[in-house]
């Protein structure tokens, strides 16, 4: 015998608000106008610190700032004190230092506008399969952008600031004054800004005396600073490859 459905029970069945076209109509607009609301947030916020930071890249274009993020940080959250900056006009590193900086730091740093999305997307999958943000993946410029904007501790928030503020330093400055202010600036040490800063700390010497193998061990420094010095760096495995690969192309 087959069961059939009580017509009157059929009847009473509560009607899903999901089935009501009203309901997908109002729930359509509602969606539409969240996602609108949503992007206009967006670009405002964008606005708001375009507007906020593009005062400072001009600044740090035709000025060497007497301090930068970095510095702000170190100083204030890890009371660390910093030795007296030494700024050097870019035409007065020698060029090998220069070289070697841009070949081990950012290979591509005179072509790019400033991001490297394929280099950021190996970063992201290395730091998923690590569970934390250890590799970044930035460019000179980003890295520039941190050290002058930003802070040191490492986030996707910061990261994504970066890649803003690198695309309007690309866009304001220029290469020579980006390099010429990361070399300038970059830490190399605890309170220890910029290379030729680094020289005099580590050996009471100008860069313009610096021999290749001790610049080939500051520009290997520049990937961990703040854990190692030039004479600790074979005792970590990126600071090797980095240094042998330095000295058989620089030496």
């Amino acid at each position: 015998m087959t069961d059939t459905a009580d017509p009157q029970k059929t009847a009473r069945a509560p009607k899903l608000p999901f089935a009501d076209p009203d309901f997908r109509r109002l729930a359509g607009k509602t969606a539409r106008r969240i996602a609108l609301a949503s992007c206009a947030l967006i670009m405002w916020l964008h606005l708001v610190f375009f507007t906020l930071t593009m005062p400072l890249v001009l600044f740090c274009k035709w000025f060497d700032p007497p301090f930068t993020g970095i510095m702000l940080y170190r100083s204030v959250v890890w009371r660390w004190d910093h030795e007296p900056l030494r700024f050097v006009p870019l035409e007065k590193i020698p060029a090998r230092f220069r070289n070697m900086a841009v070949k081990v730091e950012d290979g591509s740093f005179m072509t790019h506008r400033g991001i490297l999305l394929p280099a950021l997307k190996n970063a992201w999958i290395l730091n998923k399969d690590l569970g934390k943000p250890v590799y970044g993946g930035s460019t000179i410029t980003m890295q520039t952008a941190r050290t002058l904007f930003l802070n040191p501790e490492k986030s996707y928030a910061r990261k994504y600031l970066e890649m803003i503020l690198a695309l309007e330093m690309e866009w304001v400055m220029g290469k020579e004054r980006i390099l010429e202010l990361y070399l300038n600036y970059a830490e190399w040490g605890k309170g220890v800004y910029g290379m030729q800063g680094a020289a005099w700390h580590y050996w009471k010497l100008p860069l313009s005396k610096l021999s290749t193998d001790r610049a080939v061990r500051l520009v290997t420094l520049l990937s961990s600073p703040i854990k190692y010095n030039p004479e600790t760096i074979q005792k970590n495995a990126i600071l090797r490859t980095r240094y042998a690969y330095l000295v058989k192309r620089f030496e």
